[in-house]
């Protein structure tokens, strides 16, 4: 009855997660309640999971990374990817690719593609080069990367602490470096020449100028207020004309002079010129009701619409809505969106769509291209928050790049202390956290900010699960029901299936929740078949972050979508032969070097 209440849970858990009905760290979080009211695991149990070594070491890393993001020591990567990319195709995936995955080898990720998403935008027009050609490859080689080192992602360190919970001990930060290097050296060979063929060639954001990627010549428009108007004397938040008509005012133009936002409280005068982004039909329903004229779109041949929307003072920028971010679910008019960050938003690109009717209607996904307006300093404070990426513009203003070398030191210093046993990595990871601040390379302030808590939360909600499964025996019958394949196949396809197995676990819920399932059952099934346990966990790691045939697998995947314009297909057909490659290879390398019998 145990076995069977604990697999129940497992199974409403796994179907929350890949319909996303709820956030997962909720979902999570709610499995470890459940767990803890059904008596399956102790409060102790439940509560274990903020305790974890791993869940605080994920946490301290997420800080060391945003001491190395805030110090721009990845931009100045960046500049060594522009010097040293060259003109051929092959050599400049393989060079970005080299220095994408080198850096996200010991930090996280996320950050790393974050960071260098707007260098490869940049480097793209330069070089002319067809964006979708080169973003999907910086997100494989950043989950390759990730995979080489202990501290590469959350899943190796939550991995490594099962592991020991299990009884046989923390991974080693080189533990798995061998195996990790020569894959991530090999796929980085198939991102290098597999991307001429089985990439397509768009440039969905940057394909000669912002209004023709988005089309607004026919959504950005100047009304003109007649004499017989009844704007006239009104403000344009008493008239509620940006809340009757799906339109926004960016601009008020009298007598040549530019008003910019914030415009809610100006009074509007006859022969005002109102620059408005909204639909023909929007523009024809307020021109009746509100008795304005609609100036002439020849008005625009000879002055671009983003020069007209653009000067010292204005900007317009893409801003990218991450992983973490609060604005995910959620619709511009629920956030207050223009009244929060000062800025209009002019169209939402997802995918190859663009989105621009009903903009404050339409729920906002993680991976949506933000099309924004406003004030030059309001969009220098999009780069200050950890929930949207700014694209567009590449300033490194607000950067300590004088500090970036003791940020480097720091992380240099927090590996040698974890190879050399020096220091347990959750200590040295902790320590670093407390010098990037003394050093002034991060500022208190944000530290809460650079932690991903969806994460933390998440890691911190399916621990208990794990514990669950062990106490219930869950993880010994499934054991039991899989031990036909070892009784069956060789060792090699035993880690075959778990590969396997685990990979498309991956590609439906998560990487962490992968790993928290199968590493169990991989040592349980290699226990009694006498195999090497290490060798089924280290396939079961690998495994979990090796994420290439779906935009939704890896939180990487998803923030290049938008950004490349790419459809969920490409993804399965570019990444398809890599998991097939991969999950061949991995397997043979493991035997290699760690052996096979127990």
């Amino acid at each position: 009855m145990s076995i069977a209440l604990t697999l129940l849970i497992l199974i409403v858990a796994f179907i929350c997660f890949a319909f996303e009905w709820f956030p997962v760290d909720f979902t999570a979080l709610v499995v470890a309640i459940v767990l803890m009211l059904l008596g399956i695991v102790t409060p102790e149990e439940g509560i274990s999971g903020f305790s974890n070594p791993a869940t605080i070491t994920v946490m301290a890393m997420f800080i060391l990374s945003a001491g190395i993001s805030k110090t721009g020591a990845i931009q100045i990567i960046g500049d060594w990817l522009l010097k040293w990319g060259g003109k051929n195709s092959s050599r400049q995936i393989f060079v970005m690719g080299g220095l994408a995955g080198s850096v996200a080898s010991f930090i996280n990720n996320t950050p790393v593609v974050a960071v260098f998403i707007p260098v490869i935008e940049n480097w793209c027009k330069k070089q002319n080069i067809p964006v979708s050609k080169m973003l999907m490859p910086l997100s494989y080689a950043a989950i390759l990367g990730g995979t080489v080192t202990l501290i590469g992602t959350s899943t190796n360190l939550l991995a490594s602490s099962i592991s020991q919970q299990l009884g046989y001990g923390e991974f080693g930060l080189f533990q798995f470096t061998e195996v990790g290097l020569i894959k991530f050296i090999v796929g980085l060979i198939y991102l290098s020449f597999a991307s001429t063929w089985l990439l397509p060639k768009r440039n969905p954001t940057n394909n000669g100028s912002v209004e023709n990627s988005y089309q607004l010549k026919d959504y950005v428009s100047e009304l003109v207020i007649s004499p017989r108007s009844n704007l006239i004397k009104q403000t344009l938040r008493s008239s509620e004309v940006q809340r009757k008509f799906d339109i926004d005012v960016l601009e008020i133009i009298r007598d040549g002079i530019h008003f910019s936002q914030p415009l809610a409280d100006k009074v509007l005068l006859a022969g005002d010129i109102l620059l408005v982004r909204g639909s023909k039909e929007e523009l024809l329903r307020i021109r009746e009701e509100k008795g304005l004229d609609i100036l002439p779109d020849v008005k625009f041949q000879d002055n671009n619409i983003t020069s007209q929307l653009t000067d010292n003072e204005e900007g317009i920028a893409e801003v990218l809505i991450l992983s973490n971010s609060r604005l995910v679910g959620a619709t511009l008019k629920e956030l207050r969106f223009r009244q929060r960050y000062n800025s209009t938003v002019l169209a939402i690109r997802r995918g190859e769509d663009v989105l621009r009717d009903r903009l404050g209607q339409v729920p906002l996904r993680f991976g949506d291209l933000l099309l924004v307006q406003g004030p030059r300093e309001s969009l220098a404070g999009f780069q200050t928050t950890r929930e949207l990426l700014v694209i567009e513009q590449s300033s490194r203003e607000g950067l300590r790049e004088d500090k970036a070398p003791i940020a480097v030191a720091i992380i240099l210093g927090v590996i040698v202390t974890a190879a050399f046993n020096i220091l347990p990595i959750l200590v040295s990871a902790l320590t670093g956290v407390a010098v990037m601040v003394f050093t002034g390379c991060l500022k208190p302030g944000e530290i809460y900010g650079a932690i991903r808590w969806d994460v933390i939360f998440l890691l911190a909600g399916l621990i208990p699960m794990g514990i669950a499964m062990e106490n219930s025996g869950a993880t010994e019958w499934l054991a039991n029901q899989l031990l036909f394949i070892g009784n069956n196949f060789s060792g090699f396809w035993v880690l075959v299936f778990f590969y396997f197995a685990t990979t498309i676990l991956t590609e439906v819920l998560s990487n962490n929740a992968s790993v928290i399932l199968m590493i169990p059952i991989a040592a349980k099934v290699a226990e009694s078949l006498t195999l090497n346990p290490f060798a089924v966990m280290f396939t079961v790691t690998f495994a979990a972050s090796n994420s290439f045939m779906t935009p939704i697998g890896y939180q990487t995947n998803t923030m290049v979508y938008s950004p490349g314009g790419y459809r969920f297909a490409d993804f399965t057909r570019f990444g398809a032969p890599l998991s097939l490659i991969q999950g061949i290879i991995t397997p043979f390398l493991i035997i290699w070097f760690y052996g096979l019998d127990g």
